[in-house]
């Protein structure tokens, strides 16, 4: 089913994304938004024309592309301390395999192969590179996969305002756990070379008015 809306160019792009494999080389290739006149919730569409996209609104970008390939539009919330952000990637299953499209600005929690049994086997792949400048690992839960099929009525992959509903549902559905209290108290630190490979970004901001990405 294709997402209604999208004109013959918007579907020609996307239709030429025709594996996961492509939709993540597309959204390597598209600059971060660094969101310099305020926070954004991208459509699909808008973020083809703008041409710049951070991990949600590329998230949905991949999911527009998915179903074109017949796929469920599938994402799922990394859902981080209150100190960090949360990260959202699509989800596609190759073989009974899961794995994951990605859109970040650095050298970690990027595309994963369809290699994981479960969603919680993908979402603990995560784990370890979830970590601030100090060292402090803050990945704590993920969402079951939500099907953005469900806000067809809203117009997901077309809107021109901002889709604050989809960020709020991410946020508000289910969560599994991945630490009990006593888990995260025990984490060790990564180490110094660790911190210095997360900090390793392909995009830089233009401008003085420029923020800093949500990862």
């Amino acid at each position: 089913m294709k997402p209604s809306g999208l004109n013959a160019e918007e579907l020609r792009v996307l239709r030429r994304l025709s594996s996961p494999r492509k939709v993540q080389d597309f959204l390597d290739a598209l600059p971060m938004n660094f969101e310099p006149g305020g926070d954004t919730c991208m459509s699909p569409r808008r973020v083809l024309r703008e041409r710049r996209a951070h991990c949600l609104e590329g998230a949905m970008l991949a999911a527009a592309a998915l179903r074109l390939q017949g796929r469920p539009p599938l994402v799922m919330d990394l859902e981080a301390t209150d100190d960090d952000h949360d990260h959202v990637v699509a989800l596609f299953k190759e073989r009974g395999r899961w794995g994951a499209i990605s859109k970040t600005n650095h050298a970690v929690l990027r595309w994963r192969e369809p290699v994981y049994r479960t969603p919680r086997e993908l979402a603990m792949s995560y784990f370890h590179e979830y970590f601030l400048d100090d060292g402090r690992k803050t990945l704590r839960a993920f969402s079951a996969p939500v099907d953005l099929s469900r806000f067809d009525r809203r117009g997901w992959t077309v809107a021109e305002e901002d889709l604050w509903d989809v960020e709020r549902h991410l946020y508000e559905v289910r969560h599994s756990s991945i630490l009990d209290p006593g888990q995260a108290r025990r984490l060790r630190p990564a180490d110094p070379v660790e911190i210095r490979a997360g900090k390793v970004v392909e995009w830089r901001p233009r401008g003085r008015s420029a923020r800093k990405s949500k990862l």
